[in-house]
């Protein structure tokens, strides 16, 4: 078993690295001893804010870098990729972990070119620019590698009112399905974390009236409700699942899945 989950030797890239679930990727990434690319706007987060923060925390700054991409344009895609073989090195996993959602209303209210914005955001950007242009250079190059995907307990079960997120990130996992049979022949994986509900700066108004003082909304409430574990996911959490998909060694034979980490949310019953 020893180097199972050793990750030396590993360049991964990580889109939306700023958010709260990319930062909990890139640490259990570099502690299991990858090279890890943070990628993302800077916007809401600056990524000099993030590098700081992970450094700190980890003690791992070699292993650890940023680069300000917007995975929407695929020409600074492209751009970001030859960046990351000219400092670093051939990438060997892709992390799509760009992806959001932008307020809740009924069907018939709901926003028409707001859909097409959070479609595009979790489809194209969270998933088929990325993913070409890395599995293009994989397969002209002849490496093997891995790409693993940010689905959501949508994929599985809608949510009331999030119309263009339940149809983006249900696309994610089907998607994830197909480019795993199309990419198999060519040694490259295609998988999806599916994680339960998290606390990030997106959703915790939605969670909570008041965050500093625990107090839940109606919604928070009514996940937790349907949560067995009781509790929202916490960072690490995911640390064990991601690594999982990343090591070749423990997950070579495994492709086209979504592993939900979601404290049993999907198996709730009465």
């Amino acid at each position: 078993m020893e180097g199972m989950f050793d990750l030396s030797g590993e360049i991964i890239v990580i889109t939306g690295g700023t958010g709260s679930i990319g930062k909990a990727f890139a640490k259990a990434l570099i502690n299991s001893g990858a090279r890890v690319v943070l990628w993302g706007r800077g916007k809401s987060v600056p990524l000099e804010d993030v590098l700081k923060e992970i450094a700190e925390e980890e003690c791992q700054r070699e292993r650890l870098s940023a680069d300000r991409i917007d995975v929407s344009i695929k020409e600074e895609v492209e751009e970001g990729l030859c960046r990351v073989r000219e400092r670093i090195g051939n990438p060997t996993v892709l992390i799509n972990g760009v992806g959001g959602n932008k307020g809740k209303a009924p069907f018939v209210e709901a926003d028409l070119n707001l859909f097409q914005e959070i479609m595009n955001l979790n489809l194209l950007g969270g998933f088929m620019i990325p993913t070409q242009v890395f599995a293009e250079f994989w397969i002209r190059e002849r490496i093997s590698a891995g790409v693993i995907n940010l689905a959501s307990m949508t994929s599985f079960i809608p949510l009331s009112g999030v119309w263009a997120y339940n149809a983006a990130k249900a696309g994610v996992m089907n998607l994830t399905m197909a480019a795993a049979k199309e990419f198999a022949p060519y040694g490259i994986r295609v998988n999806a974390i599916a994680p339960g509900f998290f606390v990030g700066h997106q959703n915790r108004n939605l969670l909570y009236t008041d965050y500093e003082k625990g107090i839940l909304s109606d919604r928070g409430k009514a996940i937790l409700e349907h949560t067995p574990f009781n509790r929202f996911g916490k960072a690490e959490d995911l640390y064990g699942t991601v690594v999982f998909l990343s090591s070749r060694k423990a997950s070579g034979f495994l492709t086209g899945v979504t592993i939900p980490v979601d404290g049993g949310y999907l198996i709730d019953s009465i």
